[in-house]
């Protein structure tokens, strides 16, 4: 996420070879693959009305939509007095009454101004000082704030993460960067658990679970497994998968043994073409395979720790399926979205013959272990020019953090070219703008409903704002 839009980054073109996968098994039914979010047919809803402009600057909602800034980075204050860190990204929201518990990340390298300030029992790394972490935020459902603290500090770029079934939240670090004896005196590129409590910490990095530029992960429903994203080029990311050793259930101990390096297994997603063979690159999908599923297969990372080489580094073209900024992830009973923000054209990031891309949204079957294309924006330079275009509230790039309604459809942050929006997308159907940042071209992150359907908080990266949006939600998306 923290890799600019415009950005154009090196990397090696992916090949198309590799044996071996054939026999995993035919292409399964798209009646046995197709998402399923509420166990009944794909969510939909009514379209949201066009976007009004804020008298304020700040946010444009549809009529009849109202937000409240929760935070603001340098001006709201903590506990302890100090201000509210800055680069606010995924968050969580936990509650179901009066009120809710937000955990935030901040995406933060080391000895920032407005980094997460280093508190007592919450420090992995004392090195980096005010650097990335996390802070929780008690909120009302108007957006009144009634108090913030730190949960971990000491950790770099906490770009996205997950929410956990037992309450907890897994904050990722999206960096490789080892220990260098000054400024890292640990290595980064790990996940860590978060406790909403405000005192509860263990800033205990969960090896199990690989170490290289994290995103952002689902834990599925089975506590057996987690899905994690990885945000990096040269080569391109990969999807991961981590499995419980056989029996093993997650929860709230389960820190302890994720601390592990070698706990469970660590295996990257190869999709599987019609002849066996893994596709190199998701950007030689588009919107012709819109829902048609692809089987997958998952390759074992040789050493997840990445001592010497990063783990996608680790494998040669053909054996796994890479993918230009792996972003958000998100799960629900039957399955794990995952989003690619985008691929350009012309860059060593995208092969050669693949179709550049301004967005992919994919659905992951935990029953069928397949794989569909939901959601797809084509690539269009000159669509979108920013304040001054005409249709800037049609066309949409650069999807990133995602999150499923209580009503079964998506939310995405855009993270684009020019106009940053709020997105309302049903899978394999259409998107409809739900707010646009009117302050900056900056990302929005973090989008979480309430589970109780009341609010939506995002967060606009910079300067650093929480907001809470309140509204007719559920006649648009019930």
């Amino acid at each position: 996420m923290s890799l600019a839009r415009r950005s154009v980054l090196r990397g090696a073109a992916a090949g198309a070879t590799g044996v071996g996968f054939a026999a995993f098994g035919a292409v399964p039914s798209l009646a046995e693959a197709t998402p399923n979010p509420q166990r009944g047919p794909y969510p939909t809803h009514r379209p949201f009305p066009p976007l009004m402009d804020d008298p304020k600057g700040v946010l444009a909602l549809p009529p009849g939509f109202k937000y409240t800034v929760v935070t603001r980075a340098g001006e709201t204050k903590l506990k302890t007095g100090q201000p509210t860190p800055g680069a606010h990204d995924g968050m969580a929201v936990f509650g179901t009454g009066k009120r809710y518990t937000l955990i935030q990340n901040h995406e933060i390298g080391s000895n920032n101004a407005l980094g997460v300030p280093p508190v007592e029992g919450t420090v992995y790394d004392p090195g980096v000082g005010s650097a990335g972490g996390c802070t929780v935020i008690s909120v009302d459902r108007d957006g009144t704030n009634h108090g913030e603290w730190v949960a971990i500090s000491g950790t770099l770029t906490n770009c996205a993460g997950g929410h956990t079934p037992w309450g907890t939240w897994l904050t990722c670090e999206e960096t490789e960067g080892k220990a260098n004896g000054t400024t890292r005196l640990k290595d980064h590129g790990y996940v860590f658990e978060v406790w909403a409590d405000g005192e509860t910490a263990h800033p205990v990095p969960l090896k199990a679970l690989g170490r290289y530029a994290h995103e952002a992960l689902a834990v599925d429903r089975d506590k057996a497994h987690i899905y994690l994203s990885e945000d990096a080029s040269g080569p391109n990311g990969l999807f991961y998968r981590w499995s419980a050793p056989a029996g093993y259930r997650l929860g709230k101990e389960s820190w302890k043994d994720l601390a592990k390096v070698d706990f469970g297994t660590f295996e990257a997603m190869a999709i599987l073409g019609d002849d066996g063979k893994p596709i190199p690159d998701v950007a030689y999908l588009t919107s012709a395979q819109l829902l048609r599923p692809f089987r997958v297969a998952w390759v074992p990372v040789p050493d997840r720790d990445a001592v010497s080489v990063s783990c996608r580094k680790q494998f040669t073209d053909g054996q796994v399926t890479r993918g230009k900024k792996f972003e958000g992830v998100y799960g629900t009973d039957d399955g794990v979205y995952v989003v690619n923000s985008y691929a350009n054209s012309g860059t060593t990031d995208l092969p050669a013959d693949a179709v550049p891309h301004d967005g992919m949204v994919w659905f992951y079957n935990y029953k069928t272990q397949s794989i569909q294309l939901v959601t797809y924006f084509p690539s269009s330079g000159a669509a979108d020019q920013g304040a001054g275009a005409k249709y800037q509230d049609f066309n949409f790039d650069g999807p990133d953090n995602v999150t499923v309604t209580p009503w079964g459809s998506l939310i995405l942050a855009e993270d684009g070219n020019a106009s940053s929006h709020v997105l309302s997308s049903t899978p394999g159907g259409p998107t409809y703008a739900i707010a646009r940042n009117m302050l900056n071209d900056s990302e929005f992150c973090g989008p979480a409903f309430s589970e109780d359907g009341k609010v939506l908080f995002v967060n606009i990266q910079s300067p650093g704002l929480t907001l809470a949006i309140t509204g007719p939600w559920r006649d648009y998306l019930g």
